[in-house]
């Protein structure tokens, strides 16, 4: 069967530049929305693009603000893959007009790739927000009847697993690590390559169609004491762990900033309430079984790096 083309919208972010990078390696003609006059002096930007132009990819000028260039863009693809970061979600809006007017689109997946928000409507504010823009985009999708796939990625590594899952830091702690709760919360860490390679494995398959795929690698769902375990036996160097009650937790965000209080609310339901594993994947499909050939990276050999 012939490899259906991509278009990858925020391709030069965090996760885009992983769609775009797993689409050409699994030989996908590859389009990448950019408005190259808008690059300015974001020379690492300019790189980037430059990188993707020079492996194979079609930078294509677009602009979600020019209705007609975005029709145009979606026309040279069968699968718009997008990856829009969180204050742009509601743009995809206009993404979603653009795909119900060119008409040949076999396969949309929306930005998410994180918790599942269709599980998130108790989500505390302000972290709610992204949940709740995130659904307004389901919603058009589907009133769009737009052939689509949801994509749950859980935890990206760089940002839970590599620092032990601590707020305010990538590294991981030298001395001392805050334990969430009782620790025993299963979590479920991913390697954000191996996040590209998923997406892009479903978007030709007929098993995700409609469907949400959740990316559960078996060996990478663990607590946040097992976490701390591996790391301790990597470097050799046991941390004092303290404990953080759930009360005293949430109390942390009163006057603080916007972005703490978002992040706070987003860890307490991972790591106190467990909500990236207190459910069963029902109707929908899980990614390590669809395409078990993925050898995924486990967390004890990504943590390696940061020795």
């Amino acid at each position: 069967m012939e490899k259906s083309k991509v278009l990858v919208v925020g391709g030069t972010g965090y996760i885009g530049r992983r769609m775009v990078r797993a689409s050409l390696a699994q030989g996908h003609r590859t389009f990448v929305l950019t408005r190259l006059e808008k690059v300015g002096m974001d020379i690492d930007k300019l790189q980037l693009l430059l990188s993707f132009k020079a492996h194979g990819a079609v930078l294509v000028d677009a602009s979600m603000d020019d209705h007609g260039s975005l029709v145009a863009a979606v026309k040279q693809a069968d699968v718009v893959v997008s990856a829009m970061g969180g204050p742009h979600l509601l743009l995809q809006l206009k993404l979603v007009e653009a795909i119900k007017e060119a008409g040949n689109i076999q396969r949309f997946l929306p930005s998410e790739f994180g918790m599942d928000p269709a599980r998130m409507g108790h989500a505390l504010a302000p972290g709610r927000v992204t949940f709740d823009d995130k659904m307004v985009i389901r919603k058009a999708i589907e009133e769009a009847n737009i052939p689509h796939t949801y994509v749950s990625a859980n935890c990206f590594a760089a940002y839970f697993a590599a620092n032990l899952s601590q707020i305010g830091t990538l590294l991981p702690p030298k001395e001392k690590v805050h334990v969430y709760g009782d620790g025993n919360a299963k979590v479920i860490f991913v390697d954000e390559d191996d996040v590209g390679t998923y997406v892009i494995k479903s978007i030709d398959d007929p098993r995700s169609l409609n469907k949400t795929i959740y990316i559960r690698p078996p060996e990478n769902i663990f607590s946040q004491n097992e976490l701390i375990a591996k790391w301790e036996k990597l470097s050799g160097k046991v941390l004092e762990k303290i404990p953080i009650p759930s009360d005293e937790f949430l109390a942390s965000m009163e006057g603080a900033d916007h972005t703490y209080q978002i992040v706070v609310g987003h860890v307490y339901h991972i790591f106190y309430e467990g909500c990236l594993t207190n459910f069963e994947i029902a109707d929908d499909e899980e990614a390590s079984l669809l395409y078990p050939e993925v050898q995924y990276t486990l967390m004890d050999k990504y943590m390696e790096r940061y020795l």
